[in-house]
């Protein structure tokens, strides 16, 4: 089996690439070759049993997906995309590479020969979703994004839903709920928050809180992603019906809740680290965020969670990204 992994060089690319490798299998298939492409050079994992191309290139570029796609892989993992604030920023960048560079794909994908359709793992996020809506959603409620990321992302899960209808590619989209702890350093998503007053702390440096302590959002860990990951790459996708696209499961907390479960697991000295510095512009965005979900059909179709608790995901950055030590 042949894997290409778009955005691979991005922290999930990065934790589903060693995944794969050390498996060394999708489902019931052996995995034999991978291709891993980013804007940036991915690293090259050492040691790999198995080929290994890595490809840098711009995937917003017209003719940039039909070299991707001319070995034909069997599962795509579409991970491209620029993050929330960034293409609330740059309106242009962002629908050129959230969208169009989807559009090229797919259209790659229905042109070339063979009757080559592949597996399509698209991410896609609950930004889909934008006030009012319950304080939780279901698997009925419609659309209304309420940024440029949330529409783009959700025009794609409509295209990818009916390329799939005419039989040109076997799709799915999954809206990740806001992976936390992100690793590394902060970035341009509004969301990015949620991640640094917690990685930040237990690093020994001071993070700052941008919202209120009562917002409430939904959560999952990187392990959680990487399991939706590969349930929805090896998955019976007839199973879903007509619908290719699925809210993955996760937990719903507010920030105050974050802070206390930091505050049990690595004690007051690493929350005293958090300064509280309100952003207008970063409250209005968070302001139409869905807070919760029932996520009935992804749970039912077997995709599942790592954690049970925040301080589960607070545990699990620790020990995969610290060495299982932080500064106290």
């Amino acid at each position: 089996m042949h894997i290409l992994i778009l955005g691979a060089a991005g922290m999930v690319g990065r934790k589903l690439t060693e995944r794969l490798l050390r498996e060394g299998r999708l489902g019931k298939h052996d995995i034999t070759r991978m291709t891993l492409q980013d804007v940036v050079t991915p690293a090259k994992p050492a040691n790999a049993a198995i080929p290994i191309n890595v490809v840098a290139s711009d995937f917003a570029d017209a003719g940039a997906a039909a070299p991707l796609i001319a070995d034909r892989p069997d599962v795509i993992f579409h991970l491209a995309a620029i993050v929330s604030g960034e293409a609330e920023a740059e309106f242009d960048k962002g629908y050129r590479i959230n969208l169009d560079g989807t559009r090229y794909l797919i259209d790659a994908i229905r042109h070339a020969s063979g009757g080559y359709k592949p597996r399509l793992v698209f991410t896609s996020s609950i930004a889909v979703f934008g006030a009012p809506f319950p304080e939780k959603i279901g698997d009925e409620f419609f659309h209304t994004p309420l940024t440029s990321y949330g529409t783009q992302k959700s025009i794609c899960e409509l295209l990818i839903n009916d390329y799939t209808r005419k039989g040109l590619l076997d799709g799915i989209s999954i809206r990740l709920p806001t992976i936390c702890v992100r690793p590394g350093k902060p970035n341009k998503a509004a969301s990015g928050f949620f991640s640094n007053i917690i990685r930040e702390p237990l690093a020994g440096e001071e993070a700052v809180l941008p919202v209120s302590e009562d917002v409430r959002h939904w959560h999952a860990s990187p392990k959680s992603a990487v399991g939706f990951l590969i349930q929805a790459g090896t998955m019976d996708l007839n199973a879903m019906g007509p619908r290719r696209n699925l809210s993955m499961p996760g937990m719903s907390v507010t920030v105050g809740e974050q802070i206390a479960a930091l505050d049990r697991v690595a004690g007051k000295n690493v929350t005293a680290r958090i300064k509280r510095v309100p952003d207008p512009t970063i409250i209005g965005i968070v302001s139409g965020w869905p807070r919760d979900f029932v996520a009935d059909r992804a749970l039912k179709l077997g995709f599942t969670t790592a954690e049970k608790t925040f301080d589960d995901i607070i545990r699990i950055h620790i020990e995969d990204e610290l060495g299982g030590k932080f500064a106290g």
